[in-house]
């Protein structure tokens, strides 16, 4: 639509300077006389003519007749199109966006497009995890084929409320400042009281405020980032190992976490019971209990109960067959 808008203008443009330059050297007028004699040519209204027109001005304003009318009549069709095109595509995108929002649920919302929400986003659809993302500033296209975004003031409970909060699993706020995520999280709070809320903290003491205000986690950034660092120059062996099993996409290894259910059979067994390392071939590194108590290196004959979550790493196809172990599901 852009190109033909600019093309029209173009080609209207140059129809109007050439009439104009062509009458002032034609029949020597002035050149308002000249670009007066060519508007009202091209428009077809009829008016008489500037001043007595010679044989070869005559010819030339066949010329401009034939030319010039249908260069407007091209630009006018264009005109109309591209407005009604853009009015329709705004109501079927609007149309299909309601009908997304309406049948989505036991999603993540994010607030924030920025460098930390697309890598966010990436993650969250490298595993399959159904969201929305909440951005203030309107995304390119290409970007919105595979993203539902829904454009304005994450801050606004209503945009909450249309972005599907009470049917959501999640928010994640990852503002540019804490105030604003203070405000996501307060509202969010509000909206949903079983939310799990993941909130972004820029400066050091507005962690425990994010907390206070509801948000279940709070990350900083710098905080993590320069812990990495050091822990590269430091630890650089380790970093490494962290790197490679938390790194999406690697298909060798891989860290993960699964919840025990009740109906699994994994349930009130022992770590060597379930043979989880010695059939399964994964490694048991934690388990978080009930209570929120992480137990770290659990023993062979550590015993899993329903509602806890294993901390386990190992291939991935073994990791798939753990899980489908722990929501009672056959190991096929």
């Amino acid at each position: 639509m852009r190109k033909r808008a600019f093309l029209s203008l173009a080609l209207v443009f140059t129809v109007i300077m050439s009439g104009t330059v062509g009458y002032s050297i034609i029949e020597g007028w002035n050149l308002f006389d000249s670009l007066y004699m060519t508007v009202i040519t091209l428009s077809t209204i009829g008016y008489q003519e500037v001043r007595p027109l010679s044989h070869t001005g005559r010819v030339f304003t066949i010329i401009i007749v034939f030319v010039g009318v249908g260069v407007v009549a091209y630009a006018i069709n264009n005109g109309i199109r591209i407005i009604f095109e853009g009015e329709i595509q705004k109501a079927l995108g609007r149309r299909k966006l309601e009908k997304r929002l309406k049948l989505i649920k036991n999603h993540f919302i994010v607030c924030g497009y920025g460098r930390m929400g697309r890598i966010i986003c990436r993650e969250l659809k490298a595993k399959g995890v159904p969201f929305v993302v909440v951005e203030k500033e309107r995304q390119e296209p290409d970007q919105e084929d595979e993203i539902v975004f829904i454009y304005g003031d994450a801050t606004k409970d209503e945009l909450l409320k249309e972005a599907g909060i009470e049917r959501a699993r999640g928010l994640i706020s990852v503002l540019s400042t804490d105030a604003q995520n203070l405000f996501v999280v307060l509202s969010a709070r509000e909206l949903n009281p079983d939310l799990f809320i993941v909130a972004r903290a820029g400066d050091e003491g507005s962690e425990q405020k994010l907390l206070r205000a509801g948000a279940d986690r709070v990350v900083s950034p710098y905080h993590i980032g320069g812990l990495r660092i050091a822990h590269t120059v430091l630890k650089p062996a380790v970093v490494d190992f962290l790197e490679l099993a938390t790194k999406t996409g690697y298909l060798e290894l891989e860290l993960e976490e699964v919840k025990v259910e009740e109906n699994s059979s994994l349930a009130n067994k022992t770590i060597h019971e379930a043979g989880i390392g010695r059939e399964l071939g994964v490694i048991i590194v934690a388990i978080k209990r009930r209570n929120g108590e992480m137990k770290f290196n659990p023993m062979h004959n550590t015993v899993m109960k329903p509602g806890e979550t294993l901390i386990a790493i190992g291939e991935v196809k073994r990791l798939k067959v753990l899980e489908r172990l722990a929501k009672g599901k056959a190991a096929s």
